[in-house]
């Protein structure tokens, strides 16, 4: 296995000698975990690309110490059990699991109400919901699989400037700030933007977006508590918007264990816009709020990490295909955080789209036409429609203040939890397996 300070330079050593103007089959603009998620996809199928990230990507050794360096202070996704067949799918899940704490059963219940309902893995019959994993340790291992996949060229420090389109390909035009900044041009026949919220790339194409406000701010960090977490996930649903605690590793150790003790949870707490200040500066307040929102349901919340604050929209791109232009990730749909559906169904798209690229190879064909790109758009537009419908009726439905709509929603609670057939209908959409 070679060391990644010896691939990173050797990519870059083949970016810079590039022509002006190279011929490559997919660029991926936006190197976050949608990007070399989407990289690692294609490569798997064995499709070329290069990838350009703005930032500057750090470096690191596969011989690096695996082990948490904070206990208590990082960001967490929860992979669906979709998100995790698709990177066993690749062959990436054996280096992510060793830091992944898996779900055994979902808590779901309202704060000063009735209702409560459980899904539970051996009811359903699955090994579990989906998995908790720290972002950190994601994307360090997808950032390592890249540099070492001959098919993915990464280049960093590389800012998109320009978009331009041809009958027969893309150009992209960005700023290299490497030992001299210079602008330099690559040509593909397909240009994938998974480049954030923000896109840059989505902008130059002049693709417009529905952006909603929530008038919340989600404060997300890690907690221990006084009591094992068992592998159950709490959602917990306040006046204020949705909470959730969700099961994390011990600070060594395989999170898929039985004989771990597993204190740290993952929080994502949302309050009313302007009110983070307070949650964010101390940790005795938070803990306290916590603990007056779950109950006794996570034991004691005893300790808090460092949090961050992120302001709720949701930003939907106009449209997800131009001409020979694909807008993925968080460019085409940044949604609410309620049950942790934006980055899986992100997952989902990207498998979907290189699955049709792989096929339109294997035929001989342009990856790039458009006809392709289109009928991609259409493919995902359902399960995306779905996901939006879900977020959004979750999160105005539950933070309704009509004392009727309380009852109703407490009531289909108590519904969900003790009439057969409806679980395992929830419980599939919940882990990704129904798009």
């Amino acid at each position: 296995m070679q060391n990644t300070d010896v691939n990173l330079s050797n990519a870059k050593k083949k970016f810079e000698h590039k022509k002006a103007a190279t011929e490559q089959q997919v660029l991926i603009a936006g190197g976050g975990h949608v990007g070399l998620s989407f990289a690692l996809l294609l490569a798997h199928h064995g499709i070329a690309s290069t990838l350009l990230e703005k930032n500057s990507y750090p470096t690191i050794s596969p011989n690096d110490d695996s082990n948490r360096s904070h206990y208590l202070d990082s960001r967490n996704t929860a992979l669906s059990r979709r998100t995790v067949q698709i990177y066993q799918e690749i062959g990436l899940w054996d280096e992510l699991q060793s830091h992944a704490c898996r779900i055994d059963a979902v808590q779901i219940s309202e704060q000063g109400s009735f209702g409560r309902a459980q899904l539970n893995k051996a009811e359903e019959r699955v090994e579990s919901f989906g998995q908790v994993m720290e972002n950190a340790w994601l994307g360090r291992k997808l950032l390592l699989a890249a540099q070492q996949e001959p098919l993915i060229t990464l280049i960093d420090n590389a800012s998109v400037s320009a978009v331009t389109q041809q009958a027969d390909g893309v150009t992209l035009s960005f700023n290299y700030y490497g030992e001299e900044e210079h602008e330099q041009q690559l040509q593909a026949s397909v240009l994938v933007a998974c480049d954030g919220r923000d896109s840059t790339v989505r902008q130059l194409l002049n693709i417009g977006t529905t952006i909603y406000d929530y008038q919340q701010t989600a404060i997300v960090g890690v907690v221990e508590t006084d009591k094992p977490h068992a592998h159950v996930a709490i959602e917990r649903f306040s006046p204020a918007g949705p909470l959730a605690v969700l099961p994390l590793t011990d600070p060594e150790g395989d999170g898929n264990d039985d004989y771990q003790n597993g204190y740290r949870r993952s929080v994502v707490w949302v309050c009313p816009k302007g009110e983070e200040n307070k949650y964010l500066e101390d940790d005795a307040h938070f803990l306290a709020t916590l603990q007056q929102a779950f109950g006794e349901r996570a034991g004691t919340f005893v300790a808090a990490g460092r949090r961050g604050a992120y302001p709720l929209t949701r930003v939907l791109a106009d449209k997800q295909v131009a001409d020979r232009c694909v807008i993925m990730g968080n460019a085409a749909h940044t949604l609410h955080p309620v049950a942790g559906q934006g980055f899986n169904l992100c997952m989902r798209d990207a498998h979907v789209l290189a699955q049709m690229m792989s096929a339109q190879v294997l035929k001989g064909e342009d990856i790039g036409d458009t006809q392709l790109l289109k009928r991609y758009e259409k493919a995902r537009l359902s399960d995306q429609k779905r996901v939006i419908r879900f977020c959004d009726a979750v999160v105005h439905g539950f933070t309704h203040p009509n004392p009727a709509i309380k009852l109703a929603r407490n009531v289909a609670l108590v519904a969900f939890d003790k009439l057969p057939n409806i679980k395992p209908l929830v419980a599939n959409y919940a882990m990704g397996l129904k798009s």
